[in-house]
């Protein structure tokens, strides 16, 4: 196997009352590693057809990887952003460099906060460095790898596929929202931050 499920970094429960066990086990162990056995089985396929030279099918397989390859690299990423003793604001390069591409960590929120709430259907909102510009940006993803920058690197990222919080929510994506502030690990994101744009 190519791609490995990876362990929480925090027990099942940690996250509450803010993101309950049963949500973060049925994510985790079922949603998460389906996106894991898909991308092996993409791999796979992609051997096979290399093996025999007909590519006829290829588009789809490309299609097939393309969603659960990303699938898994933004759980990973997701499950980092957050923490047992999370919240509250960034400090140093971080907190400089988000005053200086939002404004203020306010006028970041917001905008973070209503873009992902705003996503179309299934998708992601996220906080990435994009290297031409040299800036933090924050993006909407539908599904797991639509509509995205070329080259960006995220940093942080918030799930806003229902099965993240409708067992707790239900459908009031914006209250998950607004409790994953409560949950963000920004020592975490800082860390990416600092190897995104290193």
């Amino acid at each position: 196997m190519t791609y490995e499920l990876p362990a929480l970094p925090y027990a099942y429960n940690a996250l509450e009352p803010h993101l309950d066990e049963q949500t973060v086990r049925l994510h985790h162990d079922k949603h998460h590693a389906g996106y894991v056995a898909g991308a092996n089985a993409a791999l796979a396929k992609l051997e096979v057809l290399r093996k025999e030279g007909d590519f006829s099918t290829v588009k789809g397989i490309e299609r097939d990887l393309a969603f659960h390859v990303s699938g898994h690299v933004n759980h990973t990423i997701f499950w980092e952003s957050m923490g047992p003793d999370g919240g509250g604001e960034p400090k140093g390069e971080l907190a400089t460099q988000l005053n200086k591409d939002f404004g203020s960590f306010a006028a970041f929120k917001g905008q973070f906060s209503a873009a992902t709430t705003q996503v179309e259907g299934s998708g992601w909102g996220i906080l990435a460095w994009e290297p031409t510009a040299k800036k933090l940006v924050v993006m909407q993803a539908e599904n797991h790898q639509n509509t995205g920058i070329q080259g960006t690197i995220p940093v942080m990222l918030c799930d806003v596929w229902e099965h993240a919080y409708y067992l707790h929510y239900q459908n009031r994506r914006a209250d998950w929202v607004a409790s994953f502030w409560n949950l963000v690990n920004w020592n975490a994101v800082a860390k990416r931050f600092t190897a995104a744009r290193g």
